[in-house]
C-alpha cells in the first residue's frame, strides 16, 4: 500500500460517517413523527458498511508465505440503508388528530439516546479520518523536505 492510498481509505472512511450522520439526522428528525397506521409510520434507519477488501493478508500456498493481495485495504462501502425491525411504539391518545378508530397513535421505533450516541460516535469517526490524512499529509511533507538540508 503507497501513502497515496490512504487519503482514498480515510476519503471512503469520511464519506460512510458522513451518511451514517445523515441517516441519523433522519432518525431524530423523525423520532415524534405521528401516524394512524403501522405502514405509514417512520422507521428508524441504519446504514450497512461493508469493507472494500475481503482479507488483508492473503496466503500465498506456493511459498507458505503471506502476501499483500493488490485489492486490500481500499476502504469502506456502504452496502445499503436497512429499516429497523424492532416494534412501533403504539400510544392510546385519542383526541390526537392522528389517531385511528381505537384511540391508538403509531409512533417511530427511534430510540432518541441510541441515536445521540451513534451521532458521537460517527462525529469522533469522522474526525479520526480527518487526522489520518492530515498526519498523512504531514509525513508526505515531511518525506519532500528530506533531501533540502
Amino acid at each position: 500500500m503507497s501513502l497515496g492510498n490512504i487519503f482514498d481509505i480515510a476519503g471512503s472512511g469520511m464519506t460512510a460517517q458522513q451518511l451514517r450522520l445523515n441517516t441519523t439526522a433522519s432518525n431524530i428528525a423523525n423520532a415524534e413523527t405521528a401516524s394512524s397506521s403501522i405502514d405509514e409510520t417512520y422507521r428508524a434507519r441504519k446504514p450497512v458498511f461493508a469493507a472494500i477488501q475481503q482479507q488483508m493478508l492473503n496466503p500465498d500456498q506456493a511459498s507458505g508465505h503471506f502476501a499483500f493481495g493488490e485489492d486490500n485495504g481500499r476502504g469502506v462501502t456502504v452496502e445499503g440503508i436497512v429499516e429497523s425491525e424492532e416494534d412501533l411504539q403504539m400510544r392510546y391518545e385519542p383526541h390526537h388528530p392522528a389517531a385511528n378508530e381505537e384511540g391508538y397513535v403509531f409512533y417511530p421505533n427511534v430510540n432518541v439516546v441510541e441515536e445521540m450516541a451513534d451521532m458521537m460516535s460517527s462525529s469522533r469517526s469522522f474526525q479520526m479520518n480527518v487526522d489520518v490524512m492530515n498526519a498523512a499529509k504531514s509525513m508526505m511533507q515531511r518525506v519532500l523536505t528530506l533531501g533540502q538540508q
